[in-house]
């Protein structure tokens, strides 16, 4: 396949404060030295693009040294958490703001869709609306009447089409905005997170879309969402984005393991050392893991997918453990148990602990619905009974759980709970 776009060392800065683009001492000076054929001396300055922390200079770069190819007919998903320079990177590729520095080389035409209605007039009407995005496109008029009708049926906006776009919900505009960029035959389509905006049943039909986009007619599509189970399904390919630097390129499926892997919890106190637990205390829960399907290390899962949680233990006293029972609790912020692992129940002889003193559950598919959840370890001499209590700590952790397609059938699961789940311990 043709390599159809080119990034090549795209940078972008900016001035923080009330001014966005600076003064014009700083124009000057900056035009004295491109006069000169020095260096832009503004280039040297700015802070790495890390929202948490005060800025420390007056200018900032929200994109550094940022380099690939796209092929023709590939789907690229850009990921990273808020604020990590996605969407500059989409106005950069959609030319809706230039780079300070590095180009951009593009083959064929590109429709972006960056925000909600972007490029509608409000006072135009839907129908209006598509032939003016049609002509920015570069659309003849023709081209763009063959594809009219089809535009419409898909938006599902028939009743409201002659109707002026201000009148129009979020999602609407967003229907109609995403239809005009689909439809019209761009050779690149850039998406940003706008999507989320729709229902569940128009984010079906968009992903579909692109889709077909991409496989069926050979084009190539940029797309930027914090939903981990549409990029893992939908792209071909991945790139991570932090504080402005690209920190990853690979498959989809490996980019998002390395997005998860790389925002962990960190626990303010040591499992080990926290006080908030009950018990005898003779063996206690000292440390807790989360690990993907490569092992390795998360604390974000997709619905759907294989979880490993890694318990260690340490023994302060004397303990049978061929008496023991381990207990592990998925609750929700309400403190109802979700799903729970008991030893006993499940037929698992807990013995080898006393040697290995950690143990692996394995739980091959995770048919919980997107959410967050709160673990409890518990652990005991005995049967699962109050009397026989070794160690109970909540709130281990945070598990946030994505929704995914569970089924694979292209819907996303919905925020409701479920409570049977197969799973093993290894020792």
């Amino acid at each position: 396949m043709s390599v159809i776009l080119r990034a090549e060392n795209i940078s972008k800065q900016y001035r923080l404060g009330l001014v966005g683009t600076g003064t014009i001492t700083h124009d000057l000076n900056r035009f004295w030295h491109r006069v000169r054929g020095k260096e832009d001396p503004y280039m040297k300055l700015g802070d790495v693009n890390d929202r948490s922390v005060y800025a420390t200079q007056d200018y900032v770069w929200a994109l550094r040294n940022i380099n690939f190819e796209i092929k023709r007919g590939e789907v690229l998903g850009i990921i990273g958490k808020n604020g990590a320079g996605k969407s500059t990177l989409l106005k950069i590729l959609s030319r809706v703001t230039s780079p300070t520095t590095g180009v951009i080389k593009t083959k064929g035409r590109i429709a972006s869709l960056l925000e909600v209605g972007t490029g509608f007039h409000p006072e135009l009407t839907g129908r209006e609306n598509i032939y003016l995005n049609g002509a920015i496109l570069g659309m003849s008029k023709a081209e763009i009447a063959s594809k009219e009708e089809e535009i419409v049926e898909f938006s599902g906006c028939q009743m409201y089409i002659d109707t002026p776009v201000k009148r129009y919900s979020s999602g609407m505009r967003v229907r109609l905005a995403f239809a005009v960029a689909a439809h019209l035959e761009p050779d690149i389509l850039v998406i940003d997170e706008v999507l989320a905006v729709g229902d569940a049943e128009f984010q079906k039909k968009a992903i579909g879309k692109m889709q077909d986009i991409s496989k069926g007619e050979g084009r190539t599509v940029l797309f930027v969402s914090h939903n981990m189970a549409a990029v893992k399904s939908l792209c071909t390919r991945g790139i991570v984005l932090e504080n402005g630097f690209p920190v990853f390129e690979g498959t989809s499926s490996a980019a998002v393991n390395y997005y998860f892997s790389n925002n962990l919890n960190i626990q303010d106190v040591a499992i080990e050392e926290r006080t908030d637990r009950t018990g005898s205390g003779k063996l206690k829960v000292s440390d807790v893991k989360l690990y993907n399907s490569e092992m390795r290390p998360i604390s974000e899962v997709i619905s759907g997918e294989t979880l490993f949680l890694k318990v260690n233990v340490k023994s302060f006293d004397d303990v049978n453990y061929s008496k023991l029972t381990i207990a592990i609790n998925f609750r929700d912020n309400f403190e109802n148990n979700i799903v729970s692992f008991i030893t006993d129940e499940m037929g698992i002889d807990c013995s080898p602990l006393e040697n290995t003193k950690s143990f692996t559950l394995k739980i091959p598919s995770l048919n919980l619905r997107g959410e967050a959840y709160n673990l409890r370890i518990m652990l005991f001499e005995g049967g699962a009974a109050d009397e026989n209590l070794l160690d109970k700590i909540d709130n281990i952790m945070t598990i946030h759980i994505l929704p995914g397609d569970f089924w694979n059938v292209g819907n996303v699961n919905r925020k409701m709970h479920t409570s049977i789940l197969p799973g093993n311990i290894e020792f």
